[in-house]
């Protein structure tokens, strides 16, 4: 490679003198490794007269493809020196796990299609863990709903505003409602989805903030906490910003006034 770095040089500077002098070494050092990539090639590149000389064919061909495998070599090592720096580069993203727009799967695909080097590593949690990851630095960017005052270690972005749902079985009385108080939803238990090691932090929050009454009932995922509801078991809250994606054919989804 360095050997075509320096026939390159000469034939863009038309002169072995000043391609000597633009790779810092000597003009007969310069000559020597062009005499040398000749001989492995078996071939003729430099055809020489006095002071000037031309290129062969065979010449013509290496600098039109040599410039061409020097710049494709410069790239393929400063990707490599990326690398061994940052062993790979990751976007770590949290989000909660009542969650269920597309917004954030656009947004995703889009960011992939324009930073194709970047992997995205996706977590979900509630609100405490999501929080407490952000805190350990184990992530890089939080998707949650605001609980408590921005904090100025962090660069805060409101989204948007959310509206609270109700999910109900189509087989509950409710269903038939065009929407819910907190007070229709007293004698029936709240589904919440959290970790075992959140229950007790979810809970509170709904029933302290949000003033939910009656008992609850924890699930580990969204897919089990819609299959709860499917089985009329109660009703599951749900956070809507952007467009809903995960639809539960068996429920109804009512706003909660």
């Amino acid at each position: 490679m360095q050997q075509i770095k320096y026939f390159c040089t000469i034939v863009e500077e038309g002169s072995f003198t000043e391609a000597a002098e633009k790779c810092f070494i000597s003009q007969s050092a310069i000559s020597q490794q062009i005499q040398s990539l000749e001989k492995e090639l078996g071939v003729k590149l430099i055809k020489r007269e006095n002071r000037r000389f031309s290129l062969t064919h065979a010449g013509e061909y290496m600098y039109r493809h040599g410039t061409a495998l020097l710049l494709e070599a410069e790239r393929i090592c400063k990707e490599v020196q990326r690398i061994g720096r940052d062993d790979e580069l990751i976007l770590k993203i949290a989000y909660p796990k009542h969650y269920s727009s597309i917004e954030l799967n656009n947004a995703i695909a889009l960011f992939s299609e324009k930073y194709p080097e970047v992997s995205i590593s996706v977590i979900t949690g509630t609100h405490e863990e999501i929080y407490d990851l952000l805190r350990s630095d184990d992530i890089d960017i939080a998707i949650n709903d605001q609980r408590r005052a921005f904090s100025d270690e962090f660069v805060n972005f409101e989204l948007g505003k959310a509206r609270c749902y109700a999910e109900v079985c189509l087989r509950n009385d409710l269903s038939q409602k065009e929407s819910v108080t907190v007070d229709d939803l007293k004698n029936m238990p709240c589904i919440l989805i959290t970790s075992k090691e959140q229950q007790k932090s979810e809970r509170e929050f709904y029933q302290q903030v949000l003033g939910f009454g009656g008992n609850f009932i924890y699930a580990q995922t969204l897919d089990e906490g819609q299959l709860m509801v499917a089985g009329n078991r109660g009703f599951m809250p749900v956070e809507r910003i952007g467009t809903f994606w995960n639809i539960n054919p068996a429920a109804k989804r009512l706003p909660l006034l």
